[in-house]
């Protein structure tokens, strides 16, 4: 036996929405259903037991101005660790965050590696910004220095035109994608407007985020080639700000901002309600916070979700999305611990009891 003490918890495990077990046991830092033998060092935790919270998009060593310092990057991954966050998928980053990696007190991270934009078409000091002929080469490099996922920007706005525009031609956005696949990783794009949709979809993306451009049209081509989206609505509450601040020289483009903004809890219920997956994603890192995540589940049941979906879009299964396990039987012991059901009210979320990061409770 490990020379770790042993972990029992006690009280309500949701090793699923309906799979509740009176118990667990964490020998070796990982979960087991069996009471150990000849265990003498036992610490006993009691409450409502979770697989360790998922953020399917922040960034990690990114702030409002570009890359951070590691210790601002560790920060940052503290703060996830202490909101119960231990699983994230770092939809891009220009820092270099492997060492996280070494860390077993830190939450583990899926990197996308860095943003793919088009030349002065993002924020500046985040992206490669690059142009079409260019993009299957990036999209190649980014496979390779990820975690099984790429992240393109697909719209932004178009300073000629004074409002949100695509920024690829479909057919670089076909071979892209296509080179991606290939090498084994995922895609997933930045998108706010509408008319960058469907080339992304009907190319084979996997993935949208904020996807705050979808309509009724565009829903049901979604939902039949299994699209996920993560709407980040935390970060969306945030485009009557930039519209007033964009006001007098992008009026176009302001005045989308806040049409999006308006329509956005009918646009994650209207894709909910189409069959399409959503996940949660805070979007941190950027101009927000990290540890958000308990506030993203209650917008998404502001939005209409119902609390146990918007609890599995950040548990059970955002894991099993993402290819990581929750609280099966040999699984990392990543878990969070509640006072209350969070099943019955998804706010317990914002107050977890304890965090159980690899085996080991973290206070």
């Amino acid at each position: 036996m490990s020379d770790q003490p042993v972990l029992h918890v006690k009280g309500r495990v949701l090793v699923g929405p309906r799979d509740v077990r009176d118990e667990l046991w964490v020998v070796g830092g990982r979960v087991s259903y069996d009471r150990p033998s000849g265990a003498r060092d036992v610490r006993t935790v009691r409450g409502w037991a979770l697989p360790g919270l998922v953020d399917a998009h922040c960034h990690v060593g990114l702030d409002a101005h570009g890359p951070v310092d590691a210790e601002t990057a560790e920060k940052q991954a503290l703060t996830d660790r202490e909101a119960g966050t231990l699983l994230m998928r770092d939809a891009g980053s220009p820092s270099d965050t492997r060492w996280i990696d070494d860390r077993a007190d830190l939450p583990k991270i899926i990197r996308a590696g860095r943003h793919i934009a088009r030349t002065r078409r993002y924020i500046r000091n985040y992206a490669w910004e690059i142009e079409p002929d260019d993009l299957v080469a990036y999209v190649a490099q980014e496979a390779r220095r990820g975690d099984g996922w790429v992240k393109l920007v697909g719209d932004w706005i178009d300073r000629e035109v004074g409002d949100l525009s695509p920024c690829w031609p479909r057919e670089a956005v076909e071979a892209a994608i296509a080179e991606a696949h290939r090498l084994g990783a995922r895609v997933t794009a930045h998108c706010f407007a509408e008319n960058s949709l469907r080339d992304l979809v009907e190319s084979g993306i996997d993935c949208v985020e904020h996807a705050t451009g979808l309509t009724e049209d565009l829903i049901p081509l979604f939902a039949e080639r299994g699209v996920a989206i993560v709407p980040t609505l935390v970060n969306i509450a945030t485009f009557p700000q930039l519209a007033a601040g964009g006001e007098s020289k992008f009026p176009n483009w302001s005045a989308h901002m806040r049409r999006l903004h308006e329509r956005r809890y009918d646009t994650v219920r209207s894709a909910y309600d189409a069959g399409i997956p959503v996940f949660v994603g805070t979007d941190a890192g950027g101009s927000l916070p990290h540890g958000l995540v308990a506030a993203e589940v209650a917008e998404l049941v502001t939005a209409g979700i119902p609390p146990i979906e918007a609890l599995a879009a950040t548990s059970w299964s955002a894991r099993a999305w993402l290819g990581r396990p929750g609280l099966e039987e040999g699984a990392p012991a990543d878990l969070v611990v509640y006072d209350e059901d969070p099943r019955a009210e998804v706010g317990v979320l914002a107050a977890p009891r304890r965090v159980v990061l690899n085996g080991a409770v973290v206070e």
